[in-house]
């Protein structure tokens, strides 16, 4: 197939392009020019921030298909949605699980009421960007409605800053219960799944991360320790402890949610359609050693995206629960 995508030089966007060229497609990125794209593809630069003057690289040119990973304002969506359309056979957005509306009590399927388009915040966003790419391609629009994202090249922090941690050493305030179950998606598997789905001629939303309990708090801290070869001490706190402590739950200490309404909504949606359109989740185990040999060839700081605040748990904080946790 001949692809274009929207982006494709950090996270997704760039695993949906590694995986297009290890299958031998012909791929073309168009970005602002601030990243080097992976080698074997073809670049086009331009801003879509800046309406039709900012697209005029995507003057000419016809592809089987287009995956956007667009996330703010979605009249960027819209319009190169609207420069496209002739000229491309698919469009496939990345979409958020966030635009459900919430509270919504798991499982949360697909058919779940979902918020307004008319917003500023992450949810309406990435919903507009939802509504921009359904009016130009109808049912052809393919919605792909990631939950967490994890893996290699992440730029947002929260498997990073785990492993970071945990490769310290010393005791580590692990937030229970350890069975705590996590719903995520390796980019890379909703990389392949997306161009599958393209490939296929999907359209329509779909619930793309992990069935529910793929993992737990638990595996995913002592992977981290297994695959950073650390000394590492996991001390597990119940989420009291850790609340009481003043700590900022999915923040300060990433991917984790205590049990309740938050948590059911982010680790409890209902992904049955993906799975029956072919979506395969591969072991934890796998995700979090590869995301730590990624991090280790680095020679300078990870990467991280301007429009998201840093995560991670203050050091003070961290021996304070701790502490805390000891005299309990």
């Amino acid at each position: 197939m001949d692809l274009l995508v929207l982006g494709g030089t950090e996270f997704v966007g760039r695993a949906v392009v590694k995986a297009a060229l290890e299958r031998g497609w012909k791929v073309t990125v168009f970005h602002r020019g601030r990243h080097a794209a992976p080698e074997g593809a073809r670049v086009l630069t331009g801003d879509r921030t800046g309406g039709a003057a900012g697209l005029t690289a995507l003057d000419e040119g016809r592809w089987d298909a287009v995956v956007d990973t667009w996330s703010a304002a979605p009249g960027a969506v819209r319009d190169t949605a609207r420069m496209l359309h002739g000229r491309t056979g698919a469009y496939a957005y990345v979409s958020s699980r966030s635009v459900y509306g919430y509270p919504t009590p798991a499982p949360l399927d697909e058919s779940a009421p979902v918020v307004g388009a008319d917003g500023e915040d992450y949810a309406a966003v990435k919903r507009g960007g939802e509504v921009a790419a359904q009016r130009v391609y109808g049912d052809r629009a393919l919605l792909v409605r990631a939950g967490l994202i994890l893996g290699p090249d992440e730029n947002v922090g929260r498997l990073p800053w785990w492993l970071g941690r945990i490769a310290r050493g010393g005791e580590v305030l692990a937030p229970g219960p350890w069975e705590l179950p996590l719903q995520y998606i390796d980019a890379r598997d909703l990389a392949g799944w997306t161009l599958d789905a393209v490939a296929a001629g999907l359209g329509g939303a779909y619930n793309v991360v992990s069935p529910p309990g793929h993992t737990t708090m638990g595996e995913l801290l002592e992977e981290c320790v297994r695959a950073t070869g650390s000394d590492a001490v996991l001390r597990w706190a119940p989420p009291e402890v850790v609340l009481g402590a003043g700590i900022e739950p999915w923040t300060q200490l990433p991917v984790w949610m205590p049990p309740g309404e938050d948590h059911e909504t982010m680790h409890g949606g209902d992904v049955g359609k993906a799975l029956g359109a072919g979506l395969v989740c591969r072991p934890v185990r796998d995700t979090v050693a590869d995301t730590w040999s990624w991090l280790s060839s680095l020679t300078s700081p990870p990467p991280h995206r301007p429009d998201r605040p840093p995560v991670g748990l203050p050091p003070e904080l961290e021996r304070e629960a701790l502490a805390a946790l000891g005299a309990a």
